[in-house]
């Protein structure tokens, strides 16, 4: 199972999303677990996750989580605005599928 980390600020909209995403997993069947919880929580996270998406507002971090994640072997992202601003779970979901593919 994949495991996926979606962060915002304080963990509340990405919660919303994750939630929606997982209605979308649960209606696909994919082997993919989703958590949402706050940027203080990645470097904890980083061992016992397979992707790290990252709110849009958040893509300052990207720099600074980008070497953590490598050297973790974790892939990482930025959630698209075009979904995260909607809540959208399945668009969401098929923007993790993507990344976890590669």
């Amino acid at each position: 199972m994949k495991k996926v980390l979606l962060v915002c600020g304080g963990g509340a909209s990405s919660g919303f999303l994750a939630a929606n995403i997982r209605k979308a997993i649960s209606k696909r069947g994919v082997n993919v677990e989703v958590e949402a919880l706050s940027e203080s929580a990645i470097d904890s996270m980083l061992p016992s996750i397979d992707c790290l998406m990252l709110a849009p507002h958040l893509k300052y971090l990207l720099s600074e989580v980008e070497p953590k994640c490598k050297a973790a072997g974790v892939k990482v992202a930025l959630l698209d605005e075009s979904y995260y601003g909607t809540l959208n779970g399945e668009r969401a979901l098929d923007h993790i599928l993507y990344i976890l593919k590669d």
